[in-house]
């Protein structure tokens, strides 16, 4: 079975940047639209990030100016780029593929990788 394995995540301060990535195969990162969803304890999964695969980029109101999604298809990987991070972004980031365009933004079904957790100190 394909995966999805996130990596990068950490404790920092506010105003810090990390760098968060998610190594899947080849067949995904190229056929698929990628996003990054987050979460923290007791909420629902929210969407942060997306890339089509025409390299077209999406992001949430929360995070705009701020994050940058980006993919490397010969490192079969995607990444999210996140600086002035806040105590607002503290949660567990994830990642995942959709075929359609439509449901980047749907938090509803997978598939998902196991998460990477995110944790800024004010």
């Amino acid at each position: 079975q394909e995966s999805l394995v996130e990596s990068g995540g950490g404790l920092v301060q506010s105003g810090d940047s990390l760098r968060l990535s998610c190594k899947t195969s080849e067949r995904i990162i190229t056929s698929f639209n990628m996003c990054w969803f987050r979460q923290t304890l007791g909420k629902e999964r929210e969407f942060v990030a997306a890339i089509a695969q025409s390299g077209t980029t999406f992001y949430a109101d929360s995070v705009k100016g701020r994050f940058t999604v980006s993919r490397d298809n010969a490192q079969k990987t995607m990444y999210l780029d996140m600086n002035k991070l806040n105590p607002d972004d503290t949660a567990a980031y994830f990642c995942t593929a959709r075929i359609n365009l439509r449901d980047i933004r749907d938090p509803d079904f997978g598939p998902w990788g196991p998460g990477t957790q995110v944790t800024v100190s004010s």
